[in-house]
C-alpha cells in the first residue's frame, strides 16, 4: 500500500502539512507528492493498493482520522471525502505530457522519477544520438516555446549550436510573473527531474557546459525541491563530469530572481543574471549568438523543457500527432478567477475555450453567466463569451487580439467590469515596466490615467479613440514584448465591450456594479423591515430611519463601501 499527500504550494496553503504530519505519525510509508492539478479539491490524499486507487479530497483533520481507520480496516466514514467520479474522469481524460508525473511521484525522490523512465531520454540522446539528431527530433515534433511567443524550439537550439564559441549556456526562464499563472511553479514543485532532464538534452544538443535556472525567489518550495533534485542527480552521476561515460560534462545551478515581470523577456533576464538591472536590449544579436556574458545561450521556459524527455522517448512524430496544423502537442493552463474548478489542466492544442472552461473547469462559480476569459496574462487579451468556441492555438488566439502567453486563463463572469479589468492589467504592466522606453514608461501611464478617470465617472467623449491611438504608438515604439503587448487587454476590452465604455463615459454607470464612484445605493421600501442593522454598520452615518420602518440612504454622505448591502439579511439594499 502506498499513501501520498499533495504537498504543492496549493495543498500546503489548504492545510496539507497538518494532514501529512498526522498520517505520517500514525502510518508508515506516507509519501509527499506535488500538485496533481485539482487545486480546488486540496488537500488531496491518494491511497494505492495494487491496481486499486482511492482519491480523497478536501481532507481535514477528521478526514485524515477516518482515512487512518480505513487503512487499519476499522469502521470509518472516509467515503465522505472520496473524490467524485466526475472529478476523476476530468483528470483521467487529460493527455498529460508536461504534467505526467506531477501528483504521481515524490518530487524529492530521484528513484521514483527513474522508475517512471526518468533520464532514459537523456541517456538515449547522449549515448545513441548526435546533437543534430536531437534537434531533428525536436523539429519533427513541432514543439513551440511555451513561454508565450510560440517560437519553434528546434530553431533556437539550432541557432545556438551553429554559433561559434567554446563556452555556451542553457538557461531556463522560470520567472513566472503573470497574475494567475502557476504552471512552471507546479512543474518544479511536482517533477523537478523532468526539468533537469530537458535542460540536459538541450545542453547536449547545443554543446553547452553549464545550465542556469532563473526562478523567482517567491517560489521557495520550488527552489528547495529543485536544489534537492540537482544534488541527487549529481550523486548518481547524471550531472557533472563525463555523464554516462560519454565525455559529455554538464551541470546546472539556480539563480533566484527578485520577481520582475520584465525579466520574462530573455535579454532582460540575461542582464539580471549578469548582476545588472533587468532591462531588455536591442536584437539582433540574439541570445543564441550573444547571450549570457556574450556567449551563445539558449533560453526556454519550464514547460518547454519538461516536454522534451517525453518527445525523445516517444518520438517527435507522436507529439506532432497531437494538436493542430500550426500548434503541436498539449498546453498547460492555470484556470483561475470565477471558475468552479480552478487549478492546472493540460489539454491538446485545438481544444476550444468552451472545452476548457466548461469541459474541464466545471463552468462558472455559483451558476453565473460566463462573460469573458483573459488569456495570456497582462500581455494577452479578453476573449468574450460570443467567441467561447475559439480554438486554442497560437494563430487563432492571435486573431482575437489575445495571445497564448505562458498559459494563464482568468475566467470572468457577469459581475466583472471589463473597463476595470483593463485598468487592473494595465496598472500591473505600468508597475512592472523597466522604464527604458519612453513609449512604455510614459505612454502606458497616460493610458492608465484615462482608464482610472473613466472608472471614476470622469470619462470624456473621445477617450476610447485616444486610448486606441496611444496603444498603437506604444506598440510601435516599445523595445520589448512587455511594452509591445501591454495595451492588448485595453484594446480587446474596447473591441468587444465598447458598450461598457459607453456606459461609463456617457451615462456614468457601471453595469457590473464594480466601479464604486459610479454606484448608487438605495433602499427597497417593500423589502426593508426597519431592523436598523444597515444604519449601525454604515461608517458614514448616511442611513436614517425609525425602527420597523423603511430607511433612507443619503447618497451625498454615502461613501459606497457596500457594508449596508452586506449586512442586510432581507436584500433590501439595491445597488445600481
Amino acid at each position: 500500500m502506498r499513501i501520498t499527500v499533495g504537498m504543492g504550494s496549493c495543498g500546503i496553503a489548504a492545510g496539507a502539512s497538518e494532514i501529512y504530519k498526522l498520517l505520517e505519525e500514525n502510518e508508515a510509508g506516507v509519501k509527499v507528492t506535488g500538485c496533481i492539478g485539482m487545486c480546488y479539491l486540496e488537500p488531496v490524499v491518494n491511497i494505492y493498493n495494487g491496481a486499486e486507487e482511492k482519491v480523497f479530497v478536501k481532507v481535514d483533520k477528521k478526514g485524515a482520522e477516518e482515512i487512518l481507520k480505513l487503512i487499519k480496516g476499522e469502521e470509518n466514514s472516509a467515503d465522505e471525502y472520496a473524490a467524485s467520479r466526475e472529478d476523476i474522469e476530468l483528470l483521467s481524460a487529460q493527455p498529460r505530457i508536461a504534467l505526467q508525473n506531477c501528483g504521481m511521484i515524490n518530487p524529492e525522490s530521484i528513484d521514483e522519477y527513474i522508475e517512471k523512465d526518468g533520464y532514459k531520454a537523456a541517456r538515449k540522446c547522449i549515448n545513441e544520438m548526435t546533437p543534430e539528431d536531437v534537434i531533428a527530433e525536436l523539429k519533427t515534433s513541432g514543439l513551440s516555446g511555451r513561454g508565450g511567443a510560440g517560437f519553434p524550439t528546434w530553431f533556437k537550439w539550432q541557432a545556438a549550436r551553429d554559433s561559434e564559441g567554446e563556452q555556451k549556456y542553457v538557461i531556463c526562464n522560470a520567472d513566472e510573473g503573470d497574475p494567475g499563472a502557476f504552471m512552471d511553479r507546479a512543474v518544479i514543485e511536482g517533477d523537478p527531474h523532468a526539468l533537469i532532464e530537458g535542460i540536459m538534452i538541450a545542453a547536449y544538443a547545443i554543446g553547452a557546459g553549464e545550465g542556469i535556472v532563473y526562478v523567482r525567489a517567491e517560489y521557495p518550495l520550488a527552489i528547495v525541491r529543485l536544489e534537492k533534485a540537482l544534488e541527487q542527480a549529481r550523486e548518481k552521476g547524471l550531472l557533472g563530469e563525463n555523464i554516462f561515460d560519454s565525455g559529455f560534462s554538464f551541470d546546472i545551478r539556480i539563480k533566484a530572481g527578485a520577481g520582475a515581470f520584465v525579466c520574462g523577456e530573455e535579454t532582460a533576464l540575461i542582464a539580471s543574471l549578469e548582476g545588472e538591472r533587468g532591462m531588455p536590449r536591442l536584437k539582433p544579436p540574439f541570445p543564441a549568438q550573444k547571450g549570457y556574458w556574450g556567449k551563445p545561450s539558449n533560453i526556454n521556459n519550464v514547460e518547454t523543457y519538461a516536454n522534451v524527455p517525453w518527445i525523445i522517448r516517444n518520438g517527435g512524430a507522436a507529439f506532432c500527432a497531437i494538436g493542430t496544423e500550426n500548434s503541436k502537442g498539449t498546453k498547460v493552463f492555470a484556470l483561475t478567477g470565477k471558475i468552479a474548478k480552478g487549478g492546472l489542466v493540460e489539454v491538446p492544442m485545438g481544444k476550444t475555450i468552451r472545452d476548457v472552461v466548461y469541459g474541464v473547469g466545471g463552468g462558472i462559480k455559483d451558476g453565473k453567466a460566463f462573460k469573458a476569459v483573459q488569456v495570456g496574462g497582462p500581455s494577452g487579451g479578453c476573449i468574450p463569451a460570443e467567441l467561447i468556441d475559439t480554438v486554442i492555438d497560437y494563430r487563432t488566439l492571435a486573431e482575437t487580439g489575445a495571445i497564448m502567453g505562458s498559459g494563464g486563463m482568468v475566467v470572468m463572469d457577469e459581475t466583472t467590469c471589463m473597463v476595470d479589468m483593463a485598468r487592473f492589467f494595465l496598472d500591473f504592466t505600468c508597475k512592472e515596466s523597466c522604464g527604458k522606453c519612453v513609449h512604455c514608461r510614459i505612454g502606458n501611464v497616460r493610458m492608465l490615467e484615462i482608464l482610472e478617470r473613466i472608472c471614476n465617472g470622469e470619462g470624456q467623449s473621445g477617450d476610447t479613440q485616444l486610448l486606441s491611438e496611444l496603444a498603437a504608438q506604444i506598440k510601435d515604439g516599445s523595445l520589448c514584448a512587455l511594452g509591445q503587448t501591454a495595451p492588448n487587454p485595453v484594446l480587446t476590452a474596447i473591441r468587444y465591450f465598447s458598450n461598457e465604455f459607453e456606459d461609463h463615459i456617457e451615462h456614468k454607470k457601471c453595469t457590473a456594479c464594480q466601479c464604486k464612484p459610479l454606484l448608487t445605493y438605495e433602499v427597497d421600501n417593500e423589502k426593508c423591515t426597519g431592523c436598523t442593522l444597515c444604519a449601525k454598520k454604515c461608517p458614514a452615518d448616511a442611513i436614517s430611519g425609525e425602527l420597523k420602518k423603511p430607511h433612507i440612504i443619503d447618497n451625498a454622505k454615502c461613501i459606497k463601501c457596500g457594508k449596508c448591502a452586506d449586512a442586510c439579511r432581507f436584500r433590501a439594499i439595491k445597488v445600481s
